[in-house]
């Protein structure tokens, strides 16, 4: 079920991080083999300290791991789709909401699991759920922990389409080979301005917003998409 290790979680936070680095690299798919998207922490592959806990371990724990693992998700300078393939619970619902885009087979399901365990959910679910579809919705499923199916979650606002299992994989690269034709700098700085608009007031956000268009007009693509406009003519990103 595809339930994340610290390994797995270092090395997806490595891969986010080298495709903002990269030109050639114009839009990320996260998705997963097997029955389940991800069934959440699985803690038995940490790193032993070999010492007692202290107080502030968990905390630190929290901020160096599952918080820095969303937050990779939602930094990342590409837009980045989730493909759910099945279960999502847990952590593994976090990483498919921080991503920009959210695409799910009719079998998947995402599951708040966190008070199941009579844990308090993590890597950032009380600060992305009530974003996405308020505070009264969002309390309802960390607090029943119920499983919500594909269908449900678009009703919610979780999910932007719903395809039937087969065709995912298909309908998830049709999305990427679209941004991937886009101007990724501007998407990146519209990615930007979006995840921070909700944390911020209006003078700040049209300030950040006045900023952003001013670093895009430098961009080669920004030029071409004038000129293509002028010239009546497709434009041509190039992601730079």
């Amino acid at each position: 079920m595809n339930a994340v290790t610290w390994d797995q979680r270092e090395r997806i936070i490595a891969l986010l991080a080298a495709a903002s680095a990269d030109p050639e690299v114009r839009a990320v798919v996260v998705t997963a083999t097997g029955r389940g998207f991800c069934a959440g922490a699985d803690l038995r592959g940490a790193p032993a300290t070999g010492a007692d806990r202290v107080a502030g371990d968990v905390a630190r724990m929290i901020r160096i791991g599952a918080q820095r693992f969303i937050g990779a998700v939602m930094d990342c300078e590409k837009p980045v789709i989730a493909a759910v393939n099945g279960t999502a619970a847990g952590i593994g619902a976090h990483l498919a909401f921080a991503c920009d885009l959210v695409l799910a087979a009719d079998s998947a399901r995402f599951v708040e699991v966190f008070v199941r365990r009579g844990l308090v959910p993590d890597g950032g679910g009380a600060y992305l759920l009530p974003r996405l579809i308020g505070p009264q919705r969002a309390k309802e499923l960390m607090f029943f922990g119920d499983a919500v199916s594909a269908a449900e979650a678009r009703e919610l606002g979780l999910v932007n389409r719903v395809v039937p299992a087969e065709d995912l994989e298909k309908t998830a690269r049709e999305w990427a080979e679209r941004l991937a034709r886009g101007p990724t700098r501007a998407l990146a700085l519209t990615k930007q301005l979006v995840n921070a608009s909700l944390d911020t007031d209006r003078a700040t956000a049209f300030a950040a917003e006045a900023v952003a268009q001013e670093l895009n007009m430098t961009t080669r693509d920004a030029q071409e998409g004038v000129a293509s406009f002028v010239e009546r003519r497709e434009a041509r990103y190039e992601g730079r």
